[in-house]
């Protein structure tokens, strides 16, 4: 960072936050405040709603994170902490992995000052849940259908003393597939309230707040409408659509101390790579939509202690999850939506650091790859290969893919007849391998 920026740096404490929280950000090793928090903070202090638009991997959870715990701790500073109000902030986000992910910086900012928190996602025990609600939490995090569960199921469980609504990437929410169990919950949850909106990419669907029911918002842009970070370099590699598989694993080879996020359209395509790149010894693990909680998270857990280091997902992984140490992004598949693109990419180079996203572009998502350019307002340079060299991987790559396919084929049966979701089992067990990083072909 220039010094020049450092020094028109807040700190936490100019922000006007109270000390136990400039001590948990401390705690945290967060030195300065973010750009999104050094505009979101005061003005969420002074008691206004939020729209907050900020690049992927800016900081905003804790920018809404933040004065919530700052409002709770002073909502009770006279009478003491531990009778702060309950239920007092309601968290939503699409995905139950970025759910899980704002509960723990919550829990980390509010480690100091004994913070409870709640968990409402689906995919888990319902009953551990109303467990937890029973323990009185200040904060839920939860995904929109989940938490209508608990509010029409759950005995005393209420949201009527709700103090905060946020939304977390608001677009997603906003958009027909949670209509819903959104509008549910708004019906249920006072007027009299704070209400946050934050997302990466504003769509007219933002826009159309009044659902949301915001007072006079102040908005806050902490980049342009569609971007990515500076320190994220962008490239792509025209192919033929049959040697999409080969260029993935020439690109994972030449790369092979990196760890890498692979996005693919489809949940069985994330299987079926993982197969085809683990009988390749690269160590790849899949996550998608199909899996239970538990192998997602556990998928999830892999790939961060670095057990595995590629990662096959589909766009269930490409929102919220800050996974610090991934060094690159590809595009298998390229997204239809394009500003899908921003989220997928914006899994790397975070927080500063730098990063690379490669875009593999067959000949039918040249169309799909010119709206990702006109959205980003910039022409991507080329990823150079020599295609002689890719083709050296041809042979290895088809045998492999056909292994991948009978054995796919073979486990369809099996799960039929026995039922239940062990993919990464399946995987460990048919390949025998933790996996090995794949050697390099020997340039000519």
């Amino acid at each position: 960072m220039a010094e020049e920026e450092k020094e028109e740096m807040k700190s936490f404490k100019d922000l006007g936050l109270c000390e136990e929280l400039v001590e948990a950000c401390d705690s945290l090793g967060w030195k300065y405040p973010t750009k999104i928090q050094v505009e979101a903070i005061p003005h969420a202090l002074e008691g206004k709603d939020l729209i907050g638009l900020a690049q992927t991997g800016s900081g905003k959870t804790g920018a809404f994170a933040l004065p919530i715990l700052h409002a709770l701790l002073e909502s009770h500073s006279k009478q003491g902490y531990k009778s702060a109000p309950v239920f007092f902030a309601l968290v939503l986000s699409p995905t139950r992995e970025l759910a899980i992910q704002i509960a723990e910086q919550f829990e980390a900012l509010g480690s100091g000052i004994s913070l409870k928190c709640a968990v409402l996602v689906g995919g888990v025990d319902i009953m551990q849940q109303q467990i937890a609600l029973g323990k009185r939490p200040h904060i839920i995090v939860g995904t929109p259908g989940r938490l209508v569960d608990h509010l029409t199921n759950t005995k005393g469980f209420s949201l009527r003393m709700l103090k905060f609504l946020v939304l977390d990437e608001a677009d997603r929410l906003l958009n027909e597939d949670f209509e819903k169990a959104l509008d549910d919950i708004l019906n249920v949850i006072p007027r009299d309230r704070h209400t946050y909106l934050f997302s990466a990419t504003m769509t007219k669907k933002v826009k159309k707040l009044q659902r949301a029911c915001l007072r006079n918002p102040v908005k806050i842009e902490a980049a342009s409408k569609y971007s990515t970070v500076d320190t994220l370099k962008q490239q792509y590699r025209f192919i033929p659509a049959k040697y999409k598989d080969c260029y993935l694993v020439y690109i994972l080879t030449e790369m092979s101390g990196c760890t890498s996020m692979v996005f693919t359209r489809t949940c069985d395509a994330t299987r079926l790579l993982a197969f085809i790149l683990r009988n390749l010894n690269i160590r790849a693990i899949p996550i998608s939509g199909q899996m239970t909680q538990a192998k997602r998270l556990g998928a999830l857990n892999k790939f961060k202690s670095g057990e595995c280091n590629v990662l096959v997902c589909t766009d269930v992984a490409s929102r919220g999850l800050d996974i610090p140490s991934v060094d690159m992004v590809i595009n298998y598949d390229i997204p239809t939506n394009s500003k899908d693109y921003i989220h997928r990419v914006g899994r790397t180079a975070r927080a500063g650091r730098s990063g690379v996203a490669i875009s593999l572009v067959n000949q039918y998502e040249l169309e799909w790859y010119l709206q990702i350019e006109k959205l980003i307002g910039k022409k991507l340079s080329e990823y150079p290969a020599q295609e002689e060299e890719v083709l050296q991987y041809l042979e290895s790559v088809t045998e492999a893919k056909r292994l991948s396919q009978m054995k796919l084929k073979e486990i369809g049966g099996t799960k039929k007849r026995r039922g239940g979701d062990d993919d990464d089992e399946d995987i460990e067990r048919y390949l025998g391998v933790k996996g090995k990083s794949s050697k390099k072909v020997k340039r000519k």
